[in-house]
């Protein structure tokens, strides 16, 4: 087994576990391996270990790497987890299946309006500024209600949930209070009428408190790929 084979199958095991913990099943947690900076070549061969969703942070660098695994694309879900400029939207909204970080309402009508017509909804999250962190994107949460009504009626976009990168923290307790944030504001759009299912939290270091959370979709970079610049 590979070293990249044995790193998921480590990560799908501590995604069970966090899952049992939490009352829930393995299969309500989503595994999204974080492939920014990682070549193609091991992007295959985690690809020939089973896993098919990836998310990329940078454009160009992304669509490079749909380009040399074009003939895995049929198979593999490409996710935009990255923050995302106006002069980007329209690559972005023709080669990815899935964008996580929509901040402002002019992002997703742009994505909208640039989806080509014989594909199939992108899939989209809202960022949520959880941890009212000055230096972090995301809408504030009292934000996220209009937001989320105004992305939902848009023709090429299907809204799935909300995205967080709440702030750092060790103690299992505080990991768990922002994610707890989300899952209610994710409750809140649910009451209010929208069919929206996706909460994308958890990395590397908090994955079991997202998890413990209701986290139905952990990004996992390091873990599986190892430290990168």
């Amino acid at each position: 087994m590979s070293v990249i084979a044995a790193n998921l199958q480590a990560v799908e095991s501590d995604i069970a576990a966090a899952a049992q913990q939490a009352g829930r099943t393995a299969s309500d947690v989503a595994l999204l391996a974080v492939s920014k900076t990682v070549p193609p070549a091991t992007i295959r061969e985690a690809y020939a270990a089973g896993q098919r969703a990836f998310g990329e942070n940078y454009v160009q660098e992304g669509v490079e790497k749909i380009a040399a695994l074009a003939d895995l694309r049929g198979d593999i879900g490409w996710h935009f987890i990255g923050p995302l400029q106006s002069n980007k939207t329209r690559v972005v909204a023709e080669q990815f299946d899935w964008v996580h970080a929509i901040d402002r309402l002019k992002i997703a009508e742009r994505l909208s309006a640039q989806r080509p017509a014989g594909l199939a909804p992108l899939q989209v999250c809202i960022q949520v500024n959880i941890s009212d962190e000055a230096s972090k994107s995301g809408v504030a949460p009292a934000e996220v209600p209009a937001l989320a009504q105004a992305i939902a009626v848009l023709p090429n976009l299907r809204l799935r949930g909300l995205m967080a990168i709440p702030a750092p923290a060790d103690d299992p307790d505080a990991q768990r209070r922002p994610f707890a944030a989300l899952r209610s504001l994710l409750d809140q759009l649910r009451q209010s009428g929208l069919n929206v299912d996706t909460l994308s939290m958890g990395m590397s270091a908090d994955m079991d408190a997202a998890i413990a959370e209701g986290a139905t979709l952990v990004r996992i970079g390091t873990a599986i790929f190892g430290a990168r610049g």
